[in-house]
């Protein structure tokens, strides 16, 4: 059984490298295993949030928590904890005794990619061009066009290989998503289908083709993470053959919830 759970976390922790690197904050800063990620451009949880990595680094708990929180509080944001396998279970007990908010449960997923998963898929050269992506990605997803410099700043800053991919129809844009070749693992990122055109097939049609760029350019292994409650993406990557590697979640104090 110890050595089952210490290949599921040496697993856990190749996926959360890979995130990382793939979705790249602007400061890093480790206390201990706390990975402390802070990115004053953006306000996505994902690049500014504590990740603990080892189970066994439990020590010191209030007094690094409180450290934690005022450098957020110098960055104008709320202490956020990002909960996955390798948190240490007393930092988990020490967050429920305090009554600390869960949050955006979300599930990391893989898939080994073969000819067969990506045949049928339409070849689709990734965009060269970022300002156009950025333009089609926030169309797509509709966000706020104040978030677009801190977008464009993480993704000019991925480290390893990026295809940008977009599906257009009569010249709109309807499908984005951000497919990095890390190695053989390929990773998928801000995936969406503008509302007006979900349910016919456009997000798999232009998932598959990012995934047989990534598979031709030597990539094995897929993997994403999704929210929990979004349903419908859910239902997609798994009819896609994704499944389930592990969960996460963020906390944050009662009051900031």
């Amino acid at each position: 059984m110890k050595q089952v759970a210490a290949e599921r976390l040496a697993q856990i922790r190749r996926f959360e490298a890979a995130g990382f690197r793939a979705w790249p904050a602007t400061s890093v800063q480790y206390d201990g295993t706390w990975a402390i990620r802070m990115t004053a451009s953006h306000p996505s949880w994902r690049l500014n949030s504590v990740n603990p990595l080892d189970p066994a680094d439990d020590h010191r708990l209030a007094e690094r928590i409180e450290k934690a929180a005022r450098r957020f509080q110098a960055y104008g944001r709320t202490v956020t904890f990002r909960i996955s396998p390798l948190c240490p279970p007393k930092l988990v007990e020490h967050f429920d005794a305090q009554g600390w908010a869960k949050l955006k449960s979300s599930t990391v997923m893989r898939l080994k990619l073969s000819e067969e998963v990506t045949a049928g898929a339409m070849h689709q050269i990734p965009l060269k061009d970022l300002n156009r992506f950025v333009s089609a990605a926030f169309q797509v997803h509709g966000y706020d066009a104040d978030l677009r410099p801190g977008f464009t700043e993480v993704v000019s800053s991925i480290k390893p290989e990026a295809g940008l991919f977009i599906l257009e129809q009569d010249d709109v844009p309807v499908s984005a998503a951000i497919c990095v070749q890390d190695g053989a693992l390929a990773g998928l990122f801000e995936v969406a289908t503008a509302k007006a055109y979900r349910c016919q097939g456009h997000g798999r049609r232009m998932l598959l083709s990012a995934l047989k760029w990534a598979h031709l350019r030597g990539a094995t292994e897929a993997w994403l993470q999704v929210m929990d409650d979004n349903e419908a993406a859910v239902r997609l990557y798994r009819s896609l053959g994704f499944e389930n590697v592990y969960t996460y979640h963020y906390r944050r104090p009662p009051a900031e919830a």
